[in-house]
């Protein structure tokens, strides 16, 4: 049989050629090209997974937006109504707002979560940061940090107020603010002014004029309450323009309960401790014309020895006495109970006094047994006085800290 050979190739004399090898090793090498070359298949298959990867990365991102008022950075924000958190495509998860002192902002996320909004102003001249974060309906985090600083106010008020941190008082002592300037925001600063008692006991709060705000329960307060008042005023926007500079925390305890009873027509006082009369002392009041006030009078100030001139409560030149003895503040407008070294016998018999109650004394008040001394060392600050059957009215809630004289409906209103 004749076998015909590849063109190009020699056959030796067994009839094989001697290139067939280096033929097939050509081949094989080309089929290794191929394979690594990368052509135009090859190339478009690689693309596709790189792009996959790309697409993956960013459905991880979330679609929750969060948004914060003011915009980082700002200066001199209002201290009230401009701090705002917001979420769009997703839901508020937290919101933190320290000040620069690491002090919590309280605050609220609304219902759904697309809101936050403190629940209180913020202080003046002070740097806050915000740190805010929401999920979208896929579980995906979104975060967003700001900071800003509130404005410095031109103008200020503060509040002063009665009794004093850490004292002692009677049953009868409201806390007592008296405000630098006349206030025409009062709600947003009696909502400055929080009150927490030991038992827990309801206090509202009452304005007198557009100065003064008063707090007190429905009733005297039980003996041994603990009082602790907290005034946030920094930052309150008083009146327009007007801010409080004044952060302060006040804690004052109830006392023994003292009552005392003065019967203007029978000329004598009841001191009553825990319901129980301890004293009865004879006592004078405002003769005719000069008619003490009814009602029920609160001590508001103890003065061992003073000087009372008829000039300073509009009684022209009647009476300048000086050295008058345990005297203690019922009325603003000057009705003191106190002690009387110059009555002679009226004390128990008649009423002689220009209006204030009056118990026997001596000048500087330095014999302690007689009625006037006893009743100053058996009082304090808060002390109730009651005083009933004069011929005058009932002296006026805001003359003195005398808002027992208003019922509670009215006072809460």
């Amino acid at each position: 049989m004749n076998v015909r050979p590849i063109s190009g190739a020699s056959v030796d004399a067994s009839g094989r050629g001697r290139r067939a090898v280096p033929a097939l090793i050509c081949g094989v090498l080309l089929l290794a090209v191929t394979a690594c070359g990368g052509g135009g298949s090859g190339s478009g298959s690689s693309g596709d997974s790189k792009d996959k990867g790309a697409d993956a990365a960013q459905s991880k991102q979330s679609e929750a937006v969060v948004t914060i008022a003011p915009k980082n950075a700002a200066k001199s924000v209002d201290t009230s109504g401009a701090l705002k958190v917001t979420a769009s495509k997703g839901r508020l998860t937290a919101v933190e707002v320290k000040d620069d002192k690491g002090a919590v902002v309280p605050g609220k996320i609304t219902t759904g979560g697309t809101g936050w909004t403190p629940s209180t102003h913020l202080a003046a001249s002070t740097k806050y940061t915000v740190h805010a974060v929401a999920k979208d309906s896929e579980g995906r985090e979104a975060a967003e940090d700001s900071s800003f600083t509130t404005l410095t106010p031109k103008n200020t008020f503060i509040g002063n107020f009665t009794p004093e941190d850490g004292s002692t008082v009677g049953v009868g002592m409201p806390f007592s603010v008296r405000f630098t300037r006349g206030i025409t925001h009062p709600e947003d600063v009696e909502k400055a002014i929080s009150i927490k008692t030991e038992p827990a006991v309801d206090v509202e709060g009452h304005w007198f004029g557009n100065d003064r705000l008063d707090f007190r329960p429905e009733k005297y307060w039980a003996s041994g309450t603990k009082v602790t008042v907290k005034l946030n005023l920094d930052g309150v926007e008083g009146r327009s323009g007007v801010y409080g500079k004044q952060t302060k925390t006040v804690k004052f305890t109830i006392g023994r309960n003292q009552v005392s009873v003065v019967d203007a027509k029978t000329h004598k006082m009841k001191v009553t401790q825990d319901g129980k009369v301890v004293k009865t002392l004879p006592v004078t009041t405002g003769k005719p014309g000069y008619d003490t006030w009814n009602g029920q009078m609160v001590i508001s100030e103890r003065l061992r020895v003073t000087r009372m001139n008829g000039e300073t409560v509009g009684y022209g030149g009647e009476y300048d006495i000086k050295d008058v003895p345990d005297a203690m503040r019922l009325t603003d407008s000057g009705t003191f109970i106190h002690g009387n070294y110059w009555a002679g016998g009226a004390f128990g018999n008649y009423n002689a006094s220009h209006g204030c109650v009056g118990l026997q004394d001596t000048r500087g008040g330095y014999d302690r047994g007689l009625p006037g001394r006893w009743f100053f060392d058996h009082s304090i600050v808060g002390d109730v006085v009651v005083v009933k059957r004069s011929h005058d009215r009932t002296v006026d809630p805001g003359n003195g800290l005398n808002g027992w004289n208003m019922s509670w409906e009215k006072w809460k209103a």
